[in-house]
């Protein structure tokens, strides 16, 4: 039998360093972290803000937060779910919901800090490049960088459309339009690129979603009903959503804080039996653990 060598022996256990937490689950990218975090010294306790932009099954949400020795601080927070206030009634993890997300957390976050007056930003939406940086005022814009997690930095990706809502919005964050819808890079090496402000103004205004209903609507309008029937009960449809899109761009400007949901006021007591009586008239059955000794005894 040839010589095995054994490379994870005790020693290597010995010196094995396990991983952060958030490494293992594959939650955090470090090295990206360690960049957007990492304050100079002379520096040192000033706010690094960061705008996060992150997307589940049904939503969009953005926050401005920063980095303590605690953890992250967050300032500001906006959800798509939101929207509806604002007269969306579904679509909310698509392009312009993410767009819209963007621009209410900029407009929240500016008027917590007192520059929602100073900086308007960009009040046409026509999709054209904006930095707020560029214009001149007394005082400095609010900057913050985009902070996308583990998602893939594709062209045309949803997070561009948070970013450019919160760039709308007033928000100073350092970007280029290469990843942008319309952009077009040169096919011959050091000509100049294109970029296509109107393509993206239509992703802005949920285009692609107005062709996708108008399709579905002529070849399966039973698949139709169903797969918009939020936008049916609300008498919208494909040629209403740039309205839509609009008014709530509007409302969103006017009056961007977020309100608390009242509360219920609903009282729960609790029985010997475990039984959970509630004030409204509910009642639930709730499974007590006990110890092991309580389970011999028994």
């Amino acid at each position: 039998m040839a010589f095995v060598k054994v490379l994870k022996n005790k020693a290597y256990f010995k010196r094995f360093q396990v991983k952060p937490r958030r490494r293992r689950e594959g939650k955090t990218d470090y090295r990206a972290r360690r960049k957007m975090v990492r304050q100079d010294k002379n520096k040192f306790n000033n706010k690094k803000y960061r705008m996060v932009v992150r997307f589940t099954n049904r939503k969009c949400i953005c926050q401005i937060m920063y980095a303590t020795i605690r953890g992250d601080m967050v300032v500001a927070q906006a959800t798509s779910a939101e929207l509806a206030k604002f007269g969306i009634p579904a679509g909310y993890k698509n392009y312009a919901a993410a767009y819209c997300t963007g621009l209410l957390v900029a407009r929240r976050v500016l008027k917590k800090f007192g520059l929602d007056e100073a900086f308007k930003g960009k009040e046409e939406i026509d999709g054209a490049d904006y930095h707020v940086e560029d214009e001149e005022n007394d005082k400095r814009p609010f900057k913050c960088i985009l902070d996308v997690g583990l998602q893939t930095t594709a062209a045309g990706h949803r997070m561009w459309g948070a970013l450019k809502g919160a760039v709308d919005g007033g928000l100073h964050i350092p970007h280029t339009n290469k990843k942008f819808p319309g952009f077009k890079a040169s096919d011959e090496k050091g000509g100049e690129a294109e970029y296509d402000a109107d393509a993206h103004k239509e992703k802005i205004f949920g285009g692609q979603v107005k062709d996708y209903m108008e399709m579905l609507a002529e070849e399966d309008p039973t698949k139709y009903e169903a797969h918009f029937s939020k936008y049916i009960a609300g008498d919208l449809d494909g040629e209403k959503l740039e309205e839509m899109y609009s008014d709530a761009h509007e409302k969103i400007r006017e009056d961007p804080e977020h309100q608390l949901a009242e509360k219920k006021g609903v009282t729960h007591a609790r029985g010997e039996a475990g039984q959970i009586t509630s004030s409204d008239g509910t009642e639930h059955a709730r499974n007590k653990k006990i110890t092991l000794e309580q389970r011999r005894a028994k």
